[in-house]
């Protein structure tokens, strides 16, 4: 399940900046803000010619633009920490884009396609509570960006609630499914041992959204003979790969009987400790989006097939962990996220792909397929992962 060592975050605000790079012919008169009292014994150096600037004591100044348009601020943190600065319809509090962890006395660029309407700044320096800036109204008539209700802690409690439940069913179902396959390898039925890893393997993937949570026990359950020294030969290797590869590569069962007793012992382990856990909330939105990233790196691309040759039916697991997410995200991101319906559209065109490489003898290794079918697959994965990237930032909790 822990695929890749990096966790990379989906910035959908960077995303959208991006395209607005260019700065319109708009003017900006910034004012730089300056505190008072105590405050003013914890800014800075003074803001850069042109720049906005935020302090403990105030946020923003006084702007103006004459016409709406695509427009990049520049930002500067005049106070001695660092901040997250929103620009947001102070009627709603809605976010129209943000920069997150402004260095103290740096100035960062925040670019977006301003329309019609209301716009204040917003404030948050760590240790201060958050300060709203004056309102702004530009003129006309024109669309922009669309603004983005922010997402709380206590928003996102619910759903990690009824996910930390979802995972709990799906360890007891595991633990009971490895306890099949330790039976037959112990027994010495091979042929058993076979069937019984898949429908084992699967529901560890579908468990996708929580492998961060599972600490030392994923890796010990789910990881590769990457990087270890011998690889595949390694005596350290353990978990489901390393059955895998045992069966598939005609390895008796005196030979798998102890990583296969270790892989008992390691799920019973994980079952014990979860209750206690959590999973991050950060991780709700976060994991929609890595899931299936890592599915094309290892699964797709057939990376960690160990010879069963069933990694797109790992995939199709993660699809399913995926959209466990996506249910339990639902009410969050139908408001705020009206790409929703592409994500589900091209999850289920990535599965329907995937479906049409099964046949009457079961799953065929990604090596076996035919060049068009891989690209066909790739294809839809790759548009899945486009849809589903905003998420991550729309699902982001925030202060308020």
């Amino acid at each position: 399940m822990r695929r890749h060592p990096a966790r990379l975050r989906a910035d959908h605000g960077r995303a959208r900046s991006a395209v607005w790079l260019t700065i319109g012919a708009l003017a900006a008169l910034p004012v730089a803000a300056c505190g008072s009292g105590a405050a003013s014994s914890a800014t800075v150096a003074a803001a850069p010619a042109g720049a906005i600037s935020i302090s403990t004591g105030a946020c923003g100044g006084n702007w103006h633009l004459a016409a709406p348009g695509p427009h990049t601020f520049q930002i500067y943190n005049a106070a001695a920490a660092s901040a997250e600065v929103e620009l947001i319809n102070p009627a709603t509090g809605a976010v129209y884009d943000d920069i997150e962890n402004l260095g103290a006395g740096t100035t960062d660029p925040m670019a977006v396609n301003v329309g019609s309407g209301s716009y204040a700044f917003r404030c948050l320096i760590e240790d201060t509570d958050s300060i709203t800036g004056p309102t702004e109204k530009v003129p006309g008539h024109t669309p922009g960006e669309t603004a983005i209700l922010p997402v709380t802690n206590n928003d996102l409690l619910g759903p990690a609630a009824a996910y930390h439940t979802y995972v709990t069913g799906g360890l007891v179902t595991l633990v009971s499914q490895v306890t099949t396959l330790n039976k037959a390898i112990q027994g010495g039925n091979l042929a058993a041992a076979k069937s019984a890893w898949l429908p084992a393997h699967l529901t560890y993937e579908r468990l996708g959204a929580a492998y961060d949570s599972f600490g030392n026990f994923d890796g010990e359950i789910d990881g590769r003979a990457d990087g270890l020294v011998g690889g595949v030969n390694s005596p350290d290797w353990t978990g489901f790969y390393r059955l895998e590869y045992g069966l598939w590569h005609g390895q008796s069962a005196a030979t798998l009987a102890k990583p296969s007793a270790q892989l008992l012992h390691d799920v019973k382990g994980l079952q014990a400790e979860w209750p206690s856990d959590q999973v991050s909330l950060l991780d709700m939105g976060l994991r929609t989006h890595e899931i299936l990233e890592n599915a094309l790196q290892f699964q797709i691309s057939g990376h960690d097939d160990y010879g069963s040759g069933t990694t797109l039916a790992t995939t199709e697991a993660n699809i399913a962990g995926t959209e466990v997410l996506l249910t339990e995200l639902n009410s969050i991101l139908t408001p705020r996220y009206p790409g929703l319906p592409a994500v589900r559209t091209w999850l289920n065109r990535l599965q329907q792909e995937i479906e049409t490489t099964r046949t009457s003898h079961g799953w065929t290794a990604v090596s076996q397929l035919p060049e068009s079918t891989r690209q066909a697959i790739d294809a839809a994965a790759s548009q899945a992962l486009v849809e589903l990237a905003p998420i991550a930032d729309i699902t982001e909790p925030r202060r308020q």
